[in-house]
Formats: structure tokens, sequence, C-alpha cells
């Protein structure tokens, strides 16, 4: 074989483009720029999504609900079974032996360490936050769990009603007695007798004269 023969993919290596060498090669004159504005300066590009002063879409598309993914915090994950067959018994394990073992990228960012797998032996671990059964297995072995940093505050517990004052029981003939015993006039009656004692009542006329 020479190398004569051997041959490129057709279509690998596509040619320049030839701009600017007059009006004949179809791309003289404004050599494919266009007239004027800032499309024709060297140096300019257009932004993206852009739209060419039309509506753009993300302004079209409706916006819902909430996205915490600007300001959210994410932790690398190692289980407690990586963490068994990475390092021997009495191992101090820190973010930093971590990365060097491979098992997460960065050193200095935040490790959440989970309860997958078993743990045989005890080991002393540093990080960030570790699920509940994660460091029931930890301390289960004999090992210590470290936590780094603030730790995120309890859920919210509502506080139970405060109790209600005990109600003091009623004295045997005192007043609650006496007032048991009271009946209610009934209604109009008392405005009767307010102004005195009640009148008698006239005889009719016709009575008197049947007298007489």
């Amino acid at each position: 074989m020479d190398i004569s023969v051997v041959q490129h993919t057709a279509g690998a290596h596509r040619r320049r483009k030839r701009v600017g060498r007059g009006e004949a090669s179809g791309r003289g004159r404004t050599s494919g720029r266009g007239n004027k504005g800032a499309g024709q300066r060297a140096g300019w590009r257009q932004r993206l999504l852009s739209e060419g002063g039309a509506f753009p879409l993300f302004r079209r598309v409706a916006k819902r609900g909430f996205s915490n993914i600007n300001f959210e915090t994410r932790y690398q994950v190692v289980n407690v079974g990586d963490l068994a067959s990475a390092f021997e018994a009495g191992a101090h394990v820190t973010a930093a032996s971590l990365c060097e073992k491979r098992l997460i990228r960065d050193a200095k960012a935040p490790v959440k360490v989970l309860g997958d797998g078993e743990l045989p032996h005890k080991l002393s671990v540093e990080a960030q936050r570790f699920s509940a059964e994660a460091a029931r297995k930890i301390e289960a072995a004999g090992g210590v769990v470290t936590r780094l940093g603030p730790q995120p505050k309890k859920k919210f517990v509502k506080r139970p009603p405060p109790p209600k004052p005990a109600e003091a029981p009623a004295e045997k003939g005192g007043e609650g007695a006496k007032a048991k015993g009271k009946k209610k006039a009934p209604p109009g009656e008392g405005e009767k007798h307010a102004g005195g004692p009640p009148k008698e009542k006239k005889p009719k006329g016709g009575d008197e004269k049947s007298e007489g």
C-alpha cells in the first residue's frame, strides 16, 4: 500500500468559502454579510434566541411553579458499603480521603453518606450530612459519626393547646343552691307590680243602676 492510494472520506474536508473575489463568484460586493448594520462589522455575533425584534419565545411561554436550581445545595453521595470496601478498620474518613479513593470528585463540595450496604468494621466518618440508616450502621459497628457545618433545623411541630383551668365545685347550700331554688316570674308580672299594689277593677255602669 502506498500513501497515494489512501483516500479521505468524501465530505470530511470542505473547501474554505472564498468571499470578496468579485461579483461573478457569487460572494462579492458585501461578501454575504448584507447591507449595513452590525452584521457587516467584524466581531459581531447574534444573541442567543434572538428573533429579530419579534416577541421572544422565553417571554411568550407561560411561567408556572417554582425552581430551586439556582441556589440549591448539591451533595456528593457515598454509601456505607463503599466505605467498607475502600477503607480498613479504624480508618478516619474525610472528604480528602474520599477524593483520593475516587469515591467523590471534589474534596471541597459537601458530602452525604447514605445507608446502602453493610459495614462490618468500625470507621470514624466526617461529612456534612448522614441519613438515619447510615448513622445507625456506623455507630452499630462501633464507629463515630461527625457532622460538619450547620445542620438543618427540626421541622415545625405544632404546640399542643394549653390545658383548660379546672372549675371549682359549687358549695352545697350556698349561692348556687339559692339561685336554683328561686323561680322566675312570668313575663309581664313584674311590670304590673313595679309601681305599687294592683288596682281594683270598677264594676260596670249597668250593675250600679240595678242596685239603686
